[in-house]
């Protein structure tokens, strides 16, 4: 018995032949079937058109995690840095040469105003790969365009920058995906299942290395590049001079400094804490609240940055063996766990198999493909923005910690410091008229 699709495609490539001398060879991909590595060619009205915003070192990288799903294509970006815009281009470029299956390179529109990329009615989704100090005015104003939207960790610089995203993403409908790509990393998901189903027992105290808080801006001035244009790279920010450690030449080949100045970011304990104490989160059960008490190092009781959840366990933020890296304790064992390294006691939870009847999380192995399918579901990808503002908050309230040196209550389900007006007023900050947006 013939095969019904083999038919179709023997009848469509037929009457296509016989329509006009000339007619072009058929793209493999419009007639379906399997790539050589065993993935589906998708039809080009199922391929995901994207619109970048921030091409710098990890935006550049970026686009190759998401041609190589083989489900999206980059049809615009923008950029106010005309150097990094080429060099982006010039790797999209390199890409679709190296994966033919992509099919051809076609020129890609470069904006120096992302509110242009967003008027693109062929932009399905954007990718927000911009300091932190711009997310939430971006995305916000991506929202009410229509588009959903992948943006880079940590998700907001504040935490009433966080809940408009959220917000935003909420009253337009948006799927809205963080780039906290670990929770599709198998060591990752391998720890936060051990800890829900309680292989290590009841969890007493988790220490998280990551590096210190931001400081104030205090760098020199230096001329401008050709090129930059800098009034756009500050965006909703008060004016300051620019330095090269906020956006290297591209001579350096780094990820940019501005993620040490609390007006741009927050320091390590946002850049790598949004990896790190998300994964706490996650294996807490926590995604949808938070600590409810931070406390400042004292050098006495608490010579770490503290925090505690209701459910009695603490939280610091110290040094120890490994860079990086999260250590859960518990009363019958601990995890240890850091980008492709897990270690267990009881050695052998390592590989445990957690069962189909016990506790598991959500299964992502491609956070890429993760956020393209729940586009095409209309559904929660695996690191929502309320996940992603949950944890940002734990950064941020940390941050705030640090910089009043005293201790905080707080109340997750309101967002709100109790009976502490100088820390309220620190979960936003003020943005100019022109690209502001309402906290």
């Amino acid at each position: 018995m013939q095969d019904n699709q083999s038919i179709k495609r023997r009848e469509f490539l037929g009457k296509a032949s016989a329509a006009v001398a000339g007619f072009m060879i058929v793209p493999r991909f419009v007639l379906g079937g399997k790539r050589p590595d065993g993935t589906k060619y998708l039809a080009p009205s199922d391929i995901i058109s994207l619109g970048f915003i921030g091409t710098g070192k990890q935006g550049r990288g970026l686009t190759n995690s998401f041609l190589t799903t083989n489900e999206a294509r980059i049809v615009a970006i923008s950029e106010v840095y005309k150097a990094k815009a080429q060099l982006t281009l010039d790797r999209i470029k390199e890409i679709y040469a190296k994966n033919t299956q992509l099919g051809s390179y076609a020129d890609i529109p470069v904006y120096n105003d992302f509110r242009e990329l967003l008027a693109r009615k062929d932009v399905d989704a954007v990718v927000i790969a911009t300091p932190d100090h711009w997310h939430a005015a971006m995305a916000v104003r991506a929202a009410e365009a229509g588009k959903d939207i992948y943006c880079e960790k940590p998700l907001s610089l504040t935490v009433r920058e966080g809940r408009a995203m959220v917000n935003a993403a909420r009253k337009h409908n948006r799927v809205f995906q963080t780039g906290s790509m670990q929770r599709s990393w198998p060591e990752f998901r391998q720890a936060a299942e051990l800890i829900r189903n309680g292989y290590i027992g009841e969890v007493k105290s988790i220490k998280v290395n990551v590096g210190p808080p931001p400081k104030p801006y205090d760098l020199p001035a230096e001329p401008i590049p050709e090129g930059l244009d800098w009034s756009a790279w500050l965006g909703p920010n008060q004016p300051v001079a620019f330095n090269s450690e906020l956006a290297p030449p591209l001579s350096k080949d780094v990820f940019p400094n501005w993620r040490n100045y609390k007006e741009f970011g927050g320091g390590m304990v946002t850049d790598w804490g949004a990896h790190m104490f998300d994964i706490v989160q996650w294996a807490l059960d926590m995604d949808h609240s938070g600590p409810v008490d931070v406390i400042a190092p004292d050098g006495k009781d608490h010579p770490f940055l503290t925090y505690k959840y209701d459910n009695g366990i603490t939280m610091t933020h110290e040094k120890w063996d490994w860079n990086n890296a999260i250590l859960f304790t518990g009363t019958e064992g601990e995890i240890r766990v850091q980008r492709k390294k897990l270690e267990t006691t009881p050695a052998s939870l390592q590989t445990k198999v957690i069962g189909d009847s016990e506790k598991h999380v959500y299964k992502s192995e491609n956070h890429y493909k993760d956020f393209l399918q729940a586009m095409r579901n209309r559904s929660k990808p695996i690191c929502d923005v309320e996940i992603g503002h949950r944890t940002a908050s734990v950064c941020n309230i940390g941050n705030i910690a640090y910089q009043l040196k005293r201790p905080l209550q707080w109340n997750p389900k309101k967002e709100m410091f109790k009976n502490d007006k100088e820390a309220n007023e620190l979960l936003g900050r003020p943005m100019n008229d022109t690209w502001g947006i309402k906290l």
